[in-house]
């Protein structure tokens, strides 16, 4: 009773009254000259009125990851819908760097709808890419960011990340006994969010699977941190842990067959890893200060963890199956340094740090572990519960807003900056998922 008590003091510390939590991002910080680029609303070849925008989704896409500066609707001098109807001077005399255009139609005798789009590059007057795709109309929102995806690339030459996911906590209430919790996912941007779990006991460490099928957390329902994987399609749940004491921060491997968490059932708080196909616990780590907060080497060979094992919390890597003295420590420059995952080159180090006993506010850094150089990439003061996109360009973390608890964004780089407020109440502990289909 007293381990609920003392985690769920903490998780309520973190939450205030609210209801109905609604994310939607606004641009906090960007790139200093974005690209220029001209999206055409897409024509629309059936009946009755469309329920998603496209061509808005992708210019919303675009434009809140900072990179792109989308020409206003009402400046274009023309609506081309397809590659004959697309006349370069007229792009060029608005200082437009690249076209996207696009028509949508209903498939003969089908309830799909086909969306076929065409990207340009207006300097060097040639198409870059274009194709036709087919859904629902409920997928409407899902065809734009796949667009989005495949312009980002284009541009950038890096992957897009606009159809993935995010899990997160939200807290609704006021006090222990009258607190809501609920596990939600939405799309990157906070649209469409869905209850996964709702419950009266806290939910923390949510965390998705590599296929993005299942997802992991930790919940209080038995009065007791448990951990459970649940399929996202059916909702499914299943209990991964119930031993004594502590369980908490399940992470899965790059290649899902194995679980890392912090249990407390021999003692102090150590690593494990438990194989989910046979159920066969490995204790990783095992010392009488507190080891939590794992995380797994691209590799998937070691797990990077918090300890304070030297008096306060430093970041620690450990390769599965080896001699806790053969434990390797890559944080000496901070006071507390927490929270750390590898960007997947495996070489720069996400983490929450605090640079002084004397200043008190937490950031959100990356460390070279090889030129041992950190960047700085966030000015808050309450930054904590980093997770990268899948792309490796972007990192998500909770912070305070006016008071209340908010996701914000920041580009690897620091130079673009976005947030996804809650209209009501706290959203706390984010979780990124991988690339989506």
């Amino acid at each position: 009773m007293k381990l609920r008590l003392a985690l769920s003091g903490l998780l309520l510390s973190l939450l205030s009254v609210g209801a109905d939590a609604a994310l939607s991002i606004q641009i906090t910080k960007g790139v200093d000259n974005p690209v220029p680029i001209a999206i055409v609303p897409f024509s629309w070849q059936g009946d009755g009125v469309l329920s998603e925008d496209i061509a808005q989704i992708v210019m919303n896409d675009l434009e809140q990851v900072g990179e792109f500066r989308a020409l206003s609707r009402s400046n274009m001098l023309s609506m081309p819908s397809e590659q004959r109807e697309v006349y370069y001077r007229d792009w060029r005399i608005l200082a437009q760097d690249y076209l996207l255009i696009g028509k949508i139609n209903r498939a003969p005798n089908s309830q799909l709808v086909q969306v076929q789009y065409e990207f340009f590059d207006i300097n060097r007057e040639m198409k870059l890419s274009g194709e036709i795709l087919t859904g629902s109309v409920t997928q409407l929102r899902d065809i734009a960011h796949t667009i989005s995806n495949v312009v980002f690339e284009q541009v950038t030459g890096i992957p897009g990340a606009f159809n993935s996911q995010i899990l997160y906590i939200v807290g609704e209430g006021e006090g222990p006994d009258n607190t809501t919790f609920r596990l939600e996912r939405s799309d990157y941007d906070g649209a469409r969010a869905q209850v996964l779990l709702e419950s009266r006991e806290p939910i923390m460490s949510p965390s998705w699977s590599p296929d993005g099928r299942d997802v992991a957390y930790v919940s209080f329902e038995t009065d007791l941190p448990r951990i459970y994987i649940q399929n996202i399609a059916s909702g499914e749940r299943r209990q991964i842990t119930n031993y004594p004491n502590i369980n908490s921060s399940p992470v899965f491997s790059p290649d899902g067959t194995k679980l890392a968490m912090v249990l407390s059932k021999d003692g102090s708080p150590d690593i494990y890893v438990q194989d989910l196909l046979n159920n066969q616990l490995m204790r990783v780590t095992s010392h009488p200060a507190i080891d939590t907060e794992p995380s797994w080497t691209p590799d998937g060979r070691s797990i990077v963890f918090m300890s304070d094992r030297t008096g306060q919390p430093q970041i620690y890597q450990m390769a599965l199956g080896a001699n806790d003295y053969d434990v390797e420590r890559l944080t000496y420059d901070c006071f507390q340094c927490a929270k750390a995952k590898f960007l997947p080159d495996g070489v720069n180090l996400v983490h929450v740090r605090r640079e002084t006993r004397q200043n008190p506010t937490y950031h959100i850094a990356i460390l070279n572990i090889e030129t041992l150089r950190v960047i700085n990439l966030t000015d808050t003061s309450l930054d904590e519960s980093p997770t990268l996109a899948p792309n490796g360009s972007m990192i998500m973390y909770a912070t305070k807003f006016n008071g209340r608890g908010v996701l914000d964004a920041v580009s690897i780089d620091g130079r673009v900056k976005f947030r996804l407020p809650s209209t009501q109440g706290d959203v706390r502990e984010p979780s990124w998922s991988p690339l989506l289909n």
